[in-house]
């Protein structure tokens, strides 16, 4: 039958798949080492890059089992180039071949090398498209178990992953213990998804301080939230409401939200004495006679006249005629001429 089983063509591509699967294997190797001098690099950066050294690994282990696998389909396609007489007298694969051939069907979509392709094709006009669908869905486990297990599609248990870390930190010497702790039962299991712990806060600027943790602190913690501004202390203010000055000097470098939670028994509210809701204290006095003069109990404390007795001369302000601490508050007001005035104007005018 045209295009069925050669003997002249399954000869040289099985020849050229054993030197694909050495080129194959030399290539990964060569590569493995790269990525282990990465894994250890990861490793030993501070704080050490541990999750995404993890997935490194596991792409590290699943290398590792393709090259062993490809080593085991090299010997393979050598056993059947020698054996290439038998199989071409049989008329059913011989029993002591039927493991390889089976094998080499199972891996011809799983490893990429293209001449296993063209190899299947031929060994199925030869034994049937039966044979070949038992052999590529590994019917009974007539396939090579390590084969298959090697190009599995199932990750590497977690215990499989710290073995490598720890054997990649040894050999490049580096000081490095695993922080995440696992217990028995999830040794067993793959590795679990990354939660970010071994991510560094604010990594791109730089401007958080390195004691910040990537999370924060938990309510039940005695230590500070590191996302939260410390507030300053700050003394409670008595009832001299006059001097402004003294509450600027004690807000400070505060915001208007740190100033008032810092106040005793304070909830958040506004730090001016003006805030009209702002709940009362049971101990205030309530308002005093000279509140009226003054601007009222809880109004912002209003500027002060100063007089000719006051500790700072050089910024007196004259009173206001009439004012209180004027040289003419207690004289009657004068009653002025408004006609003798609207005559000076006029002359003025002129």
């Amino acid at each position: 039958m045209f295009g069925g089983y050669k003997e002249a063509k399954i000869k040289p591509l099985l020849k050229m798949a054993v030197s694909r699967f050495s080129m194959a294997s030399n290539k990964k190797s060569a590569l493995l080492k790269q990525q282990m001098a990465e894994i250890a690099k990861m490793l030993s950066s501070d704080p050490p890059k541990e999750e995404k050294a993890k997935i490194r690994a596991e792409a590290l282990i699943r290398d590792d089992g393709t090259i062993e696998a490809m080593e085991i389909l090299q010997l393979t396609c050598e056993l059947l180039f020698e054996r290439v007489k038998l199989i071409s007298a049989s008329k059913e694969c011989p029993a002591d071949l039927k493991s390889s051939i089976a094998t080499l069907i199972w891996a011809s979509d799983r490893v990429d090398i293209k001449e296993l392709s063209e190899i299947r094709k031929l060994l199925r006009s030869k034994f049937g498209k039966k044979f070949d669908m038992e052999a590529y869905e590994n019917k009974d486990g007539i396939c090579n178990e390590r084969v298959v297990a090697k190009l599995s599609v199932e990750p590497p248990s977690a215990y499989l992953v710290l073995t490598y870390l720890e054997k990649i930190a040894d050999q490049k010497g580096v000081n490095w213990v695993s922080k995440e702790k696992l217990k028995a039962e999830e040794l067993a299991e793959p590795m679990v998804a990354p939660v970010g712990y071994s991510v560094q806060v604010a990594q791109g600027s730089g401007l958080v301080p390195v004691s910040i943790s990537a999370y924060p602190a938990s309510s039940n913690s005695a230590e500070m939230d590191p996302f939260v501004m410390p507030v300053i202390p700050v003394a409670p203010n008595n009832n001299n409401h006059n001097d402004a000055n003294d509450d600027v000097s004690e807000i400070g470098s505060t915001s208007v939200a740190s100033y008032a939670a810092a106040q005793p028994g304070s909830s958040g509210q506004s730090v001016f004495r003006n805030d009209n809701h702002s709940s009362s204290s049971a101990a205030d006095p309530g308002p005093s006679p000279d509140d009226d003069k003054k601007g009222g109990h809880n109004d912002i404390p209003i500027a002060r006249v100063c007089t000719m007795q006051d500790d700072e001369p050089d910024i007196y302000i004259p009173p206001a005629p009439g004012a209180p601490g004027s040289e003419d508050e207690n004289k009657p007001p004068a009653n002025d001429d408004f006609d003798d005035l609207q005559a000076r104007f006029k002359n003025l005018k002129r």
